[in-house]
This record gives C-alpha cells, sequence and structure tokens, in this order.
C-alpha cells in the first residue's frame, strides 16, 4: 500500500475530516473531531532521496502494538505519539495491504467505541 491508497482508505471513514493542526505536510485524519491517524512523509533516513517513505500513525490496542512491532520491521512505536497507544507504520511495501487496512480499521473503530452512544451509531450506521 502507498500513501495514496492509505489515503484513499483512510478518507473512506465514514465522517472522517483532514486538516493540518501540526503543520504543512503532515495530514491529521479524524472522525467527529478525534484523531485516529496521521499521515506524513518520513523521517529518520527512511527510503531514498527520489523514493522517501511515507509514515502513517494509528492508534492501537497496547497488546497488540507490540505484537505487531514485533512481527513487522516497519511498525515502530509511534513516532511523536504516546509510544503505548500508537504505532507509526512506515509504507515501505513489506506489510500487506490488507494488513494496513485492518490496522486502519481498527484504529478508527478504537476512536469510535469511545464516543457517545449517539455517536457511535451515526457512525456505525454508514459503515
Amino acid at each position: 500500500m502507498d500513501h495514496l491508497q492509505a489515503h484513499e482508505y483512510l478518507i473512506s471513514k465514514p465522517e472522517t475530516t483532514i486538516s493540518q493542526p501540526f503543520g504543512e505536510g503532515v495530514d491529521v485524519y479524524k472522525v467527529k473531531g478525534k484523531m485516529f491517524a496521521t499521515l506524513a512523509l518520513g523521517k529518520m533516513g527512511k527510503g531514498t532521496e527520489t523514493n522517501p517513505h511515507w509514515w502513517m500513525n494509528l492508534k492501537c490496542d497496547p497488546d497488540e502494538a507490540h505484537i505487531l512491532r514485533d512481527i513487522f520491521d516497519a511498525v515502530i512505536p509511534g513516532y511523536h505519539m504516546n509510544k503505548r497507544l500508537w504505532n507509526t507504520i512506515i509504507l515501505d511495501g513489506s506489510i500487506p495491504k490488507g494488513e494496513i487496512e485492518r490496522m486502519i480499521d481498527n484504529s478508527f473503530m478504537l476512536v469510535v467505541d469511545k464516543m457517545p452512544k449517539k455517536a457511535q451509531t451515526s457512525i456505525l450506521l454508514k459503515l
């Protein structure tokens, strides 16, 4: 999955908006004002000058976060995020598209599950 595919999948989630509160170049994806993902060009020398890797931060269950980091080299503790609750996925092509979609779905649902029932219902009806 590349950054364009990731963007399309993220924005396809019901009631998702994009903003750049952290500055130009860092897209923040929110559902009903609550962040569930970020997408930006990577840091710390990942990729090449002509083909830099994009990084996506996703919310994650703490136990699953550690498991994913053990399984995939391209999953690291959340860059500039709470390392216990967020993972950074380096979009370098090493993680299957379906697995990235599953991680996005989980991040989205972790945020939705913390919302009041009325807000949850309005989102879940659109899934």
